[in-house]
């Protein structure tokens, strides 16, 4: 049976480090307050001008020299960001060029929290059905440069970072791949987690009134994506571990979507599985959205906790609301 596989992980984040102590002074804030709330400690800010699509070629380089292969080997692109360069073109076009591409295809997926596995699991479907061989798959943000760094903005600004991640998708033989996904959304909740401008249903995209309230900037109703987060998460691990034909007793790591390590916590106690099982850094990058499962599946990677054979569950939420889940024999 043909299956496909990550043969190669990295990620990137900007050299600034910004710590709970910085916000200090941004906003009425405390490091303790942001601990609690939160579980993170500092976080990595993009400088004026670096835009999610160096964070991304810095990371696709990465993992294409960690599959042992060259920019050139590479035949497709899925590229999961919602803070792009541009508002048009995606930034999948400009990674093509960038790599010196030629004229591969490149795809741009916005499902923002769960972009990452949405684009893995195109990934999946191009090389199981023979269209493509060598996918390169690309998370990456640029939060910052649309957080409200006040005392108004808070319980947005705390949370985020910037970074990206990136895998190489190939064939490969049972038993070792993807062996499972799963895409789910309730758009009925989608304003609950939500960046209403830049908007095409106004003159200019943006208007005066718009900016002077904010509405240029990501909001959130925490509870409901708290409610749902810690309902969903257990919901799509135990569905594509079903429909794999394992349970969790066999699973060696689970590979969350790092949105809040209140969240992460919660899900583990839900699922009964041991804290250690489910492996979290928010702690050390905030929620970095579309980049944060290849970042986190790359750290768990490089400290053995990762190892070949073992089985994988990622999962994510976020946005949308949009949810996904992967089993994977790594």
């Amino acid at each position: 049976m043909t299956r496909s596989r990550i043969t190669g992980i990295g990620f990137h984040v900007p050299p600034r480090v910004v710590r709970n102590a910085d916000l200090e002074k941004m906003m009425d804030t405390s490091d303790a307050w942001i601990i609690e709330r939160t579980g993170i400690r500092e976080r990595h800010y993009a400088d004026p001008g670096v835009g999610s699509s160096a964070l991304g070629l810095e990371a696709a380089r990465r993992a294409i020299a960690d599959a042992g292969r060259e920019s050139g080997d590479i035949d497709f692109i899925v590229y999961a960001t919602t803070t792009p360069d541009y508002m048009f073109p995606g930034n999948g076009v400009l990674l093509q060029h960038e790599l010196g591409l030629g004229h591969i295809g490149a795809l741009d997926v916005r499902n923002a929290c769960s972009g990452f596995l949405y684009a893995l699991s195109v990934a999946d479907a191009f090389v199981r059905i023979g269209r493509y061989r060598c996918v390169l798959v690309v998370g990456a943000e640029v939060q910052s440069t649309g957080l409200d760094l006040t005392t108004r903005g808070r319980d947005m600004a705390v949370l985020f970072g910037d970074g990206a991640g990136a895998a190489v998708v190939e064939p490969c033989q049972a038993p070792q791949g993807i062996l499972s996904w799963a895409l789910h959304a309730e758009g009925a909740l989608a304003k609950e987690l939500w960046c209403e401008a830049p908007s095409s249903m106004v003159p200019g995209r943006v208007t005066p009134e718009m900016l002077e309230a904010g509405r240029h900037l990501p909001t959130m109703n925490g509870r409901q994506v708290y409610k749902n987060a810690t309902t969903r998460f257990p919901e799509v691990i135990e569905e594509v571990l079903r429909d794999a034909g394992h349970t969790l007793e066999e699973v060696a790591l689970i590979v969350p979507h790092q949105a809040n390590q209140r969240i992460g916590d919660a899900v583990a106690a839900r699922l009964q599985v041991p804290p250690e099982k489910v492996f979290q850094n928010i702690q050390n990058y905030g929620n970095t959205t579309a980049a944060s499962i290849p970042i986190a599946l790359t750290e768990a990677r490089d400290a053995g906790l990762v190892k070949g054979g073992d089985l994988i569950v990622l999962a994510a939420f976020g946005a949308g609301f949009a949810w996904a889940g992967c089993a994977m024999r790594w």
